[in-house]
């Protein structure tokens, strides 16, 4: 037992030093495994930095796809799932509904969190095995996209700090730009994507904006100008060949760009401000007051 606990906050001290090396707020703590991590936060940091990045065969990337779709169709992953009907769904007796234990809350935590851990061995395993690299290039309707998604899901889940979840929301709003440039031929289904990214700038310039508005740093208003220059270019070129149907959609992607763009000027005019930043919440984030004093 005593073992086990000693792992559990050597674990847990190696997870808060990683977050204020991302930039997260410090903890009033010192520990004496300090030292001993301080190898394995370097590591950490320039993985998080210098994020690899895996080069799969494309033989094997081809071979790989077809096997998955082959498996999805053949097992029906993806079909329409039809409701039962009444007369297919079994009931039990009520007496047995009526004798059966409700689990304690305790015990319904614990099965949580074993699913969670087992969510998390399922996805390494997942990108071990290169279904990731495979369904990279999937696209809405096609049998991985789903895998794909999923695969977001996962990252932003493992995501070490704030700083680094606002970068992947923006990192997958850029994705939403490429799958939308094959779909411009699709009306439903491009404006789909463009609602996805939309939703995904949102979430990131909201979860990196906070971060800054917290601890009056201009980190994340950097990436979140970084990522306006590239997706104000990539959502422009979507115009130059989207039929007149699409055009007001893709339009009211670029408002938002725009409204993105003021709110992270104003945000950092307001950081030199002494008096108070922030004076309300909306959709993209903290509010900034008016800087009547600067510094």
């Amino acid at each position: 037992m005593d073992h086990n606990l000693f792992l559990r906050r050597r674990a847990e001290r190696f997870a808060q030093l990683l977050e204020e090396a991302n930039g997260c707020r410090r903890h009033r703590v010192r520990s004496r495994r300090d030292d001993e991590l301080v190898t394995l936060v370097a590591v950490g940091r320039r993985l998080t930095v210098d994020r690899p990045v895996p080069k799969v065969d494309a033989d094997f990337r081809t071979s790989l796809r077809a096997r998955l779709i082959a498996t999805a169709e053949r097992e029906g992953i993806g079909a329409e799932v039809i409701a039962p009907t009444d007369a297919d769904v079994v009931r039990p007796p009520i007496a047995a509904a009526v004798r059966t234990p409700r689990l304690p809350a305790v015990t319904a935590r614990r099965a949580r969190a074993r699913l969670a851990i087992f969510s998390g061995i399922a996805v390494g395993a997942i990108a071990v095995s290169g279904i990731s690299a495979a369904s990279e290039n999937a696209l809405p309707g096609d049998a991985l996209y789903g895998m794909k998604r999923s695969t977001e899901r996962a990252q932003l889940a493992l995501a070490g700090s704030d700083l680094n979840r606002g970068q992947l929301f923006l990192d997958f709003a850029r994705t939403r730009v490429d799958e939308a440039a094959t779909l411009r031929g699709n009306h439903v289904r491009y404006d789909a994507v463009l609602d996805d990214m939309d939703n995904g700038t949102r979430q990131g310039v909201r979860t990196l904006l906070n971060a800054v508005a917290q601890r009056s740093d201009p980190a994340g208003l950097d990436l979140v100008d970084a990522f306006l220059d590239s997706q104000r270019q990539a959502v422009d070129g979507l115009l130059d060949a989207a039929p007149r149907s699409q055009r007001d959609r893709t339009r009211s992607s670029l408002g938002l760009l725009d409204a993105v763009g003021e709110r992270s000027t104003a945000l950092r005019t307001a950081l030199d401000c002494a008096e108070p930043k922030v004076v309300g919440f909306d959709g993209l984030g903290p509010i900034p007051a008016a800087c009547t004093s600067p510094r």
